[in-house]
């Protein structure tokens, strides 16, 4: 109950603190003319991500404790995939938000983990939701939910694309 309590609180204070950091850079987005396309993936993201997350936990109710090296495996990817994310967020600066917003005149970004991955952000949460899988010792939606999430951010990785190239051929 402990590791469930802890991850609750894990996800969604860093869920707390990355939507104000989003919420202040879309402003300033806005505020440099950016755009966001249309189609985007986000409405369902916005509430598969956190529904995610509390399906998990709350599967891991019914469960009993996972073997400590499953526990500690879930713990490292977790960690892992947030520093990952972090890094990115960091990298990205006032670029970086939970929409996909277009700077017109910006430039594609290349340092941080951008410098060895094209999308550095989205492989975080793939780690931040297999290892809440682990934790959470949710076989059933700790798979499902990060394999639906994924294909939410493959969708999402296309429009993102088409959005930048819009952008760079304008530019």
């Amino acid at each position: 109950m402990i590791r469930l309590l802890l991850l609750v609180v894990a996800v969604f204070g860093f869920m707390l603190v990355e939507a104000r950091r989003a919420a202040s850079n879309e402003r300033a987005q806005r505020a440099l003319g950016g755009i966001e396309p249309k189609h985007d993936v986000y409405p369902a993201m916005q509430v598969a991500y956190p529904g995610i997350f509390l399906a998990m936990i709350g599967e891991g109710l019914f469960r009993p404790d996972p073997p400590i090296a499953l526990l500690a495996m879930g713990v490292v990817v977790f960690a892992a995939g947030k520093l990952l994310k972090w890094w990115a967020i960091t990298a990205l600066g006032q670029f970086w938000t939970f929409r996909v917003i277009v700077v017109p005149g910006s430039a594609p970004v290349a340092a941080g983990p951008y410098r060895f991955l094209r999308h550095p952000n989205y492989v975080g949460v793939f780690g931040e939701l297999a290892g809440a899988g682990l934790i959470a010792a949710a076989p059933v939606a700790g798979v499902l939910g990060t394999l639906m999430f994924t294909g939410l951010m493959a969708a999402r990785v296309r429009v993102e694309t088409r959005a930048l190239n819009a952008i760079l051929r304008r530019g």
